[in-house]
């Protein structure tokens, strides 16, 4: 009786791998490809090339906006104004302070599901929602407390180590620079080491654009940066606004902010 179950078991065992042998193999999930003309690409002054993937599949007035600036040239040479450590690197503000945007109007907010992971890009504002209008942030960490609260419009695919390599401070004493900024679809070369130097020979000289801002509760736009959970709270970048350096710090009046750490 034993060996007759023995058997049983192993024609059972028999069977059912000749079955699975027979199944395809799961298939694994490779991501779509980039899209250039959604595709944004920002030469630093820390050596190298970030590619951002941009989405206009949740945020299209967003992707439209700084598609549009980039081709301008609106964002060349300007400064990384804001940076905290362990949380967030905010741009994108001409006057290099946190308080300035572009000529267009302010944008409506598109809320959207994309998390504030590593490597996110949103856009900084103000306390109010519709407010962003040049500024953005790029995530060193993941920070979910500004999910919903910032408008997210894209994420770095590529050259993530040149984003950490950006100088920190609130303004930092050497800002990094964004040499040139470019959409895929346009193949615009790589940034020249001549480039480099003619761009951060031009602001060497020049003491910081405006007076240190105080972290801000808000979003990115001119603003400050949302704070850590665990630590003094930095601000969601706001293009007026910017966080101060306590948990969950408020923003303080200005165009553009970035968000609180939280």
């Amino acid at each position: 009786m034993r060996i007759k179950v023995l058997v049983a078991l192993l024609m059972g065992f028999f069977f059912a791998g000749a079955l699975s042998a027979q199944q395809p193999a799961a298939t694994p999930f490779v991501p779509p490809p980039l899209d250039p003309e959604n595709t944004l690409v920002l030469d630093l002054s820390t050596g190298g090339r970030v590619t951002i993937q941009l989405r206009p599949d949740v945020a299209p007035g967003h992707v439209e906006r700084y598609k549009t600036l980039v081709r301008r040239g609106f964002y060349n040479g300007l400064a990384f104004h804001r940076v905290i450590d362990g949380f967030m690197a905010q741009g994108g503000d001409p006057k290099g302070d946190g308080s300035g945007g572009s000529d267009l109007p302010d944008l409506k907010a598109e809320f959207n599901a994309l998390p504030h992971v590593r490597g996110t890009v949103s856009a900084a504002r103000t306390d109010a929602p519709d407010t962003a209008n040049s500024q953005f942030f790029i995530m060193f960490a993941p920070r979910f407390s500004l999910d919903n609260k910032y408008t997210v419009f894209g994420r770095v695919v590529s050259g993530m180590n040149y984003v950490d390599a950006i100088e920190r401070g609130e303004p930092p004493m050497n800002p990094s620079r964004i040499i040139k900024a470019s959409i895929g679809a346009d193949n615009v070369p790589p940034a020249t080491p001549a480039e480099v130097a003619a761009v951060m020979a031009a602001h060497q000289a020049a003491p910081p654009a405006g007076p240190t801002l105080l972290p801000i509760q808000g979003g990115p736009n001119g603003a400050a940066a949302p704070a850590p959970a665990s630590a003094p709270e930095p601000q969601a970048p706001q293009t007026a606004a910017q966080p101060a350096p306590e948990p969950a710090p408020a923003p303080t009046p200005s165009p553009q902010g970035t968000p609180r750490q939280q």
